[in-house]
């Protein structure tokens, strides 16, 4: 009761708190009022820490490199069934509840009012249309239904209870379920029926659809239907959404806009429907020139292509262009790591680089000291690539193992292996005789990373080790990576350097095809043998099946002794080499822009970038008001 009280005094509010931009459309009868337009149970959201109560209005310009980049709208506006708060902990979001029972049994309870961007009602039956008509619809998924829905191979059962209410269940537990929901490019497991059933083979009238499917220059329905329904790109203007902005621009274009969506589920903490902003634009630039727009005050709120090594010219620029500069803490394992390749197709290379001996020379021939003064100013964290100070779960021997400069023992290491040094130079050679040169491919020309292997080229001199860097467009060395060509590359760490127990470590074992430091492994395990390498090697096959043991755990503690074995593990045999971590991220933000947190965690996933700190409650000043309010 207390709850519906609660409702019931914000849609009060809300009715007498009608949003600006809205008015006259209000007024005009083609839009109801706010109070018609929320659901029954609103999501509260209101400010919390140093943020106020914002005004409405105001258009931001954030600077993106490609047209694909509208993406980010449904990342930075962060509505999903479930969302993780500023402190990692799961909520309802789009969902008003979810019951759990045993991690097999996933009950979703929809808010009663709830509405599409057009107005059109969310309901159990935009869940429904996307289990049995999209998700098993071998048309729409050629491969089948996706792995958020399928556990120890079987389909989830799924039941509508009713109009606001749908159940997931398993004979397994699923742990990751709800954490699929949550993530940056999260699983969608439902979409807009009223609309793009109009573009089923199912439902549309042939004619009308086979019209469609020309008009679209498509190959059929499939394809037509694939392309304009994909919730997380926010690149079809027509297709409702749930997010805080619609977007109005179709591609090829320079500036994609956003408009705020007037069905928006959230309200602020007096009842006011947010977001508070009412544009947010896109503009399309080469990545190269966004610091130097950046700098010239042409965005509100950047902090993609911007780079630490950008941070003293930002903060110069800040005096002038009515900017501040913040720095981030990112939540990565690493900031940058080397990728020993495990699976290099290479025989004598693949029995060097398997060698734990070897791995363990290279990291201790680092002077990551160096690195951090140098190209830091000294404000990362030197560490290998484990879990951060701020997980619950860390330890700080995994932050140091190996990663203290020792070229003495590093030496020894490879004199032991069996790595004799010859010639003038004393470089030392592979068993074969080749000379031993180890070429790091890396992504793209960045100077950050570029400063970094030369440091550490000068560094593995000392030990008879020749360092040469190859740069690559990331699809070519994706495919070299795959394919076993690659010696080693380098590469931020683990995207999730702060989990608890209850998250995944998928990541922490060869279960994917884009992990550099085993790819063939990985795909192997994500093929289910049809592609890739079987794992043979003992420590690897470990970890395996420590994370499927973790997979059907429901039981906390074992959860987390299952992470502490896994990341044990990766301490001892180093298949990725840490550098630094913590290397803060600069978000540059316009003055007049309010509620941006000064400290922040800056991170992909979980954080979904801007998205964990709620764009939807930032909000611009009026300059103009506030000097009329001056004495």
């Amino acid at each position: 009761m207390r709850i519906l009280a609660l409702a019931l005094a914000l849609l009060a509010t809300a009715a007498s708190a009608e949003v600006p931009m809205l008015q006259r459309d209000v007024a005009a009868g083609t839009l109801p009022a706010v109070a018609q337009r929320l659901p029954s149970v609103p999501r509260v959201a209101g400010p919390t820490g140093d943020q106020v109560s914002g005004r409405y209005g105001g258009e931001l310009v954030t600077l993106v490199s490609r047209a694909r980049d509208t993406r980010l709208m449904s990342v930075f506006g962060y509505a999903r069934l479930l969302v993780f708060d500023r402190d990692l902990a799961l909520v309802p979001d789009i969902l008003e509840r979810v019951t759990v029972e045993g991690e097999r049994v996933f009950t979703f309870h929809l808010r009663p009012g709830h509405r599409w961007s057009d107005g059109q009602p969310f309901t159990a039956e935009d869940f429904r249309f996307y289990f049995e008509d999209v998700a098993q619809d071998r048309r729409l998924s050629p491969t089948g239904p996706p792995q958020q829905l399928i556990v120890a191979g079987k389909l989830a059962r799924f039941e509508v209870l009713d109009a606001h209410t749908v159940r997931y269940s398993w004979d397994q537990p699923h742990p990751t379920f709800l954490t699929s929901l949550a993530g940056a490019a999260p699983f969608f497991p439902y979409r807009p029926a009223h609309y793009l059933k109009g573009f089923h083979e199912r439902y549309a009238d042939r004619a009308a659809l086979a019209a469609r499917v020309r008009e679209g220059q498509a190959r059929n329905w499939a394809q037509l239907f694939n392309r304009i329904s994909n919730l997380y790109r926010a690149d079809t203007p027509e297709l409702p959404t749930l997010d805080p902005w619609v977007n109005t621009t179709r591609a090829p274009a320079e500036r994609f806009i956003f408009v705020r969506n007037p069905y928006f589920h959230r309200v602020d903490g007096e009842g006011r429907q947010l977001p508070y902003i009412d544009r947010w634009v896109l503009e399309v630039v080469d990545p190269k020139i966004v610091p130097v727009k950046a700098g010239a005050g042409e965005t509100h709120l950047q902090a993609r292509h911007l780079g630490f090594d950008n941070y003293p010219f930002l903060q110069q620029a800040a005096k002038r262009n009515d900017t501040r500069v913040h720095l981030w803490t990112p939540a990565r394992g690493n900031h940058l790591s080397l990728f020993p390749n495990l699976t290099v197709t290479d025989p004598v290379w693949r029995t060097l680089m398997r060698d734990v001996r070897f791995r363990q020379a290279l990291s201790l021939g680092i002077n990551r000291r160096e690195i951090n003064q140098v190209v830091y100013f000294g404000l990362a964290r030197e560490s290998q690539n484990t879990l951060q100070a701020e997980s619950p779960l860390s330890d700080p021997a995994w932050t140091t193992a190996f990663a203290a400069y020792d070229p003495r023992e590093a030496n020894r290491l490879l004199d032991a292996i069996g790595l004799p040094r010859r010639g003038i130079d004393r470089q030392r050679h592979l068993p074969d005789g080749r000379p031993l040169t180890i070429v790091v491919e890396a992504p793209g020309e960045g100077a950050e990373q570029a400063d970094v292997l030369q440091l550490i080229r000068d560094s593995w001199a000392g030990l008879g080790i020749r360092l040469l860097t190859k740069p690559l467009q990331i699809e070519g060395l994706r495919n070299r990576v795959f394919a076993g060509s690659t010696l080693m590359t380098i590469g931020s760490g683990a995207e999730n350097g702060i989990p608890n127990a209850a998250m995944s470590p998928a990541e922490w074992a060869p279960t994917d095809q884009t992990h550099w430091q085993w790819s063939r492994w990985g795909n192997f395990v994500e093929t289910e043998g049809q592609a890739g390498e079987a794992i043979d090697m003992e420590w690897p096959k470990r970890l395996l099946a420590l994370y499927q043991r973790w997979l059907v755990s429901t039981d906390s503690a074992e959860q987390a002794a299952i992470w502490r074995e896994m990341m044990t593990i990766h301490a001892t045999e180093l298949p990725t080499i840490g550098l630094v971590s913590s290397v803060p991220q600069p978000v540059l933000v316009s003055n007049r822009l309010r509620n941006v947190p000064a400290r922040a965690m800056y991170n992909w996933d979980p954080g979904a970038h801007f998205g964990i700190h709620r764009p939807d409650l930032f909000w611009f000043e009026d300059r103009r008001r506030t000097a009329e309010a001056r004495p």
